[in-house]
């Protein structure tokens, strides 16, 4: 038996003769490697908290989806801005009938610009954007409103000023944009209706740009870092032995040894077939 002991021989004969089990093997070596791999990448690297499903950079994200647009009949500025303050009262009044959770009122400083106008006379700046969204279409609940307005001020520079009215367990509890300054500007105010696709009767229209901001994404701990890697070495030390015990085993004689009876019965057999 001994003198049958070629492990490279027999590994490349059962190689060649089983390719179902090759091919699990080169699997389970991928995936170990692909684990190792994956856990020197979270050593190395701050990983955002997959547990946390709400955070106000998916917020943000949300909102840079929809196009703004002002009414075609919209009242001008000088007589809009109390219309849309009643407007907003009766929103939320009605919002907050509805739902036993208290509505808080935030203005927060966050990374949006407004990047397009579809009036070239429309001026970008010192301008603010008033509309109400369904909750689901920030990703944060269901058909709750949420009202919000957009200031975009001249001396702002690439942020703007949100003021964001919602019930409060519908926002999000991680870590908070910076509170927005008030500013003393007088500027021009409109009511936007917001939409996924661009609407061809509105003459203005604009659009916003988000850059996702990695202050606002809740990070794991180091703790919980280390226990990942753990996790992960430890798995892969397991897939390698798995790999370990299969080569093992394709070293074994027994596959030459298979070989060799079958290639008895097929010559035992070619007489019969002449015959």
């Amino acid at each position: 038996m001994m003198g049958f002991w070629q492990p490279l021989t027999n590994l490349r004969d059962y190689v060649s003769q089983n390719p179902p089990g090759t091919t699990f093997f080169l699997c389970l070596l991928t995936l170990a490697i692909s684990f190792i791999c994956l856990s020197f990448y979270s050593n190395t690297h701050t990983l955002p908290n997959p547990d946390i499903t709400k955070d106000w950079n998916r917020v943000l994200s949300s909102l840079s989806t929809f196009h703004l647009c002002v009414k075609a009949n919209e009242l001008n500025s000088s007589v809009q801005s109390p219309l849309i303050k009643q407007e907003e009262d009766r929103k939320t009044s009605v919002n907050s009938a509805k739902s036993p959770s208290s509505v808080t009122h935030l203005h927060l400083k966050v990374p949006l610009a407004l990047v397009t106008s579809s009036s070239p006379s429309v001026s970008l700046r010192d301008l603010s954007l008033h509309t109400t969204l369904r909750a689901s279409q920030l990703l944060i609940g269901g058909n709750e409103n949420v009202n919000l307005t957009l200031e975009f001020l001249s001396d702002n520079g690439s942020y703007t000023c949100l003021t964001i009215s919602a019930p409060s367990d519908l926002l999000p509890t991680s870590v908070r944009p910076p509170e927005c300054p008030e500013s003393e500007k007088n500027i021009s105010s409109f009511y936007v209706e917001a939409s996924n696709q661009l609407p061809t009767l509105s003459p203005t229209c604009y659009s916003l740009n988000f850059k996702d901001d990695t202050t606002l994404t809740v990070m794991l701990t180091q703790e919980e870092q280390s226990v990942a890697v753990q996790h992960l070495l430890d798995f892969s030390v397991c897939l390698l032995g798995v790999c370990l015990m299969l080569c093992i085993a394709a070293c074994q004689p027994h596959a030459l040894k298979r070989r060799n009876q079958w290639n008895g019965l097929y010559q035992q057999s070619e007489p019969l077939i002449d015959s």
